[in-house]
């Protein structure tokens, strides 16, 4: 009787956990979002899709995120405290294997770049990669708050790569413009602090 409980047991294991195992595997795959095209337009809002508010009062809205499961690099719209002003930002989170974001009590968002620590936007404020590939972002009245005044540099797309970089490309894949020629508040493993370039916090 027990050898035939084992085989049950065994059977049950193969039957159940290797579906499980490649459904979970295949979420994470569509849920990894770390480029977007020309002619794309994000809201800072409340309702956007992924927002998540953490215990320590920060809150992120991701854009591009890099990566399946534990720390991850992701940009997008980023604030601390009161959250009535925001940075555009590049930071660290820890995602779960549906590359959802999640707000342990511990480990919170660490920002490694930000775009516009001097001039920070509103709620309803806009980043839109333009369609002659200028990354713009503007507040919610509508003035520029930040640029790369990349128009007409044959950029084709925006991607967020696994160091953490922000990178305008073409369509040689060559970076046109990347936040690792800007350093603003920490050196990630594989950035290079270019001449006359230094760091802001």
């Amino acid at each position: 009787m027990s050898v035939s409980w084992n085989w049950c047991s065994v059977l049950f294991f193969l039957i159940f956990s290797t579906p499980f195992s490649l459904l979970v595997d295949a979420r994470s795959q569509s849920f990894d979002y770390p480029t977007a095209k020309l002619s794309t337009k994000w809201v800072n809002s409340p309702s956007a899709p992924h927002s998540v508010a953490f215990t320590d009062g920060s809150t992120v809205r991701a854009i591009l995120l890099r990566g399946t499961f534990g720390p991850r690099y992701a940009c997008g719209f980023f604030c601390n405290g009161a959250c009535d002003t925001y940075l555009f930002a590049v930071f660290i989170v820890q995602t779960n294997s549906a590359s959802s974001i999640v707000a342990p009590a511990i480990g919170f968002p660490q920002v490694v770049w930000a775009a516009n620590r001097n001039n920070p936007v509103r709620i309803n404020a806009t980043l839109e990669l333009t369609s002659r590939g200028n990354l713009v972002l503007r507040d919610a009245d509508g003035t520029v708050a930040w640029s790369t005044n990349t128009n007409g540099k044959s950029v084709v797309g925006l991607n967020l790569t696994d160091t953490g970089n922000l990178v305008l490309f073409n369509k040689k894949n060559a970076a046109v413009w990347q936040s690792f020629d800007h350093p603003t508040d920490s050196l990630v493993p594989g950035q290079k602090l270019v001449e006359r370039e230094e760091t802001y916090s």
